[in-house]
């Protein structure tokens, strides 16, 4: 691998305009000592994240001291370890001066390079820069960044587009005082929930994102699960991905799974769907929730809630998304939470609240229901919440639905009932 090769990469990401790149409401400290790495579901814009970075950091910074490679550009196959030192005497080489100044370097896709953690390493240790990195799921864990690069790293995960995020791309405004912005976006949260977030598809028609869903889909299945961990029994994960894509925000059973495909005349065990399910999250495909209780027995014993990483997802594998749309609803809710925080459970008393969370050092309750025109669904939604916040002393709860918008008070203190696409917007 030649350095003149590099040199002209290194240029090249130079002049490139970033003028399109819209930024994603993401915050991702510049200069924190730390190696940062971007993880998430396949294309969920990671790529575009760190050219984010890049345009925030050229209003203050010379070009010249930001380095860019994709380790999927063709010119750098095929490449090895030893070739990786050619990379940055190459930058220096063109800058010499930038030896003795801070310099940021973005690796994209370094998974493709076999112990890339080991240059990373010496770089980090050995130049005066800031590195960010960014990888497919299938070769790039969290758990693998921490140990590959022990205690030099903070990770971020990237999803798919929020909805505030959604209307940005799409170049709608979000005055929620403006009747006329509140219409399209509201125009726009119908769309959101049939296609979901991915990037790439926010702007493509019915055939054309549909069929791209499905790819990501098979992308999923085989470089990031039938590959990865060398899965034998295909027609089982298959069978257990439309599962659970097509009954996201319903509570699992590892066991009446197990016995749902041994009805079937499938020849499996307890622990290959729990190691499938495990594989999905791996993948930040799929999500799991449980009950909140003292004990992690408790919590063991109860089934799990189950989300998606998208509700195009759900789109692209089950055609009967009329009558779902509560579940899309609530797993929009949870996607929304998890952006925010990791510790998301759910509440199961005489009734049950969909999520309790900690977020900001506080606690919080809500529950989602697309439809409270019914008296007896909205004070089902209520006795729930009510009954969660005199157990775990909470003073207030929100009920997210479709249209209805409402503030009660309640012993156990008050409740807000908001339309999910205002709270998308203000969450």
């Amino acid at each position: 691998m030649t350095r003149d090769i590099f040199k002209r990469i290194i240029a090249d990401s130079q002049e490139k305009d970033l003028s399109y790149v819209i930024e994603r409401d993401l915050p991702i400290p510049l200069d924190t000592g730390k190696i940062i790495s971007l993880i998430g579901v396949r294309r969920s814009g990671k790529t575009h994240v760190l050219y984010s970075l890049i345009k925030e950091i050229k209003k203050t910074t010379s070009p010249e001291n930001i380095l860019y490679i994709n380790f999927e550009d063709d010119r750098l196959f095929p490449m090895a370890l030893k070739d990786l030192s050619a990379m940055p005497d190459a930058y220096y080489e063109m800058y010499p001066a930038k030896k003795n100044e801070k310099v940021y370097f973005f690796f994209d896709e370094i998974q493709n390079v076999e112990h890339w953690e080991k240059f990373i390493r010496r770089l980090y240790d050995s130049e005066k820069c800031v590195i960010f990195i960014t990888g497919s799921s299938a070769k790039l864990l969290s758990k693998e960044i921490a140990t590959a690069l022990r205690g030099r790293t903070l990770s971020y995960e990237v999803f798919p587009l929020s909805f505030s995020e959604f209307l940005r791309f799409k170049k709608i405004r979000t005055d929620t005082h403006s009747s006329g912005s509140i219409s399209k976006a509201r125009n726009a949260f119908s769309e959101y929930l049939v296609k979901g977030g991915f990037p790439e598809i926010i702007n493509y028609d019915q055939a054309v994102y549909m069929k791209t869903l499905q790819e990501y889909i098979d992308l999923i299945t085989y470089r990031d699960i039938i590959e990865r961990h060398r899965v034998t029994n295909t027609f089982l994960l298959k069978r257990l991905m439309k599962f659970c894509f097509t009954n996201i925000s319903t509570h699992v059973s590892i066991n009446r799974l197990y016995n749902d495909f041994k009805s079937e005349g499938l020849n499996i065990s307890r622990n290959t769907v729990y190691e499938y399910i495990s594989y999905l999250e791996d993948a930040f495909a799929l999500f799991t929730v449980p009950l909140y209780a003292r004990s992690v027995r408790e919590q063991w014993r109860n089934p799990k809630k189950i989300y998606s990483v998208d509700v195009g997802f759900k789109t692209a594998m089950d055609y009967s998304f009329s009558i779902d749309t509560g579940r899309i609803f609530e797993n929009i809710v949870f996607l929304e939470l998890r952006r925010k925080t990791e510790k998301i459970y759910y509440v199961k008393g005489k009734y049950e609240t969909d999520f309790y969370y900690i977020s900001g050092g506080k606690e919080h309750l809500l529950n989602v229901s697309y439809d409270l025109e019914s008296p007896a669904t909205k004070e089902r939604e209520i006795r729930g919440l009510v009954e969660a916040m005199e157990k775990l002393s909470i003073k207030e709860g929100r009920i997210i639905t479709s249209e209805h918008k409402e503030s009660l008070k309640t012993g156990a203190g008050k409740i807000h009932i908001v339309p999910l696409w205002e709270w998308l917007l203000k969450a």
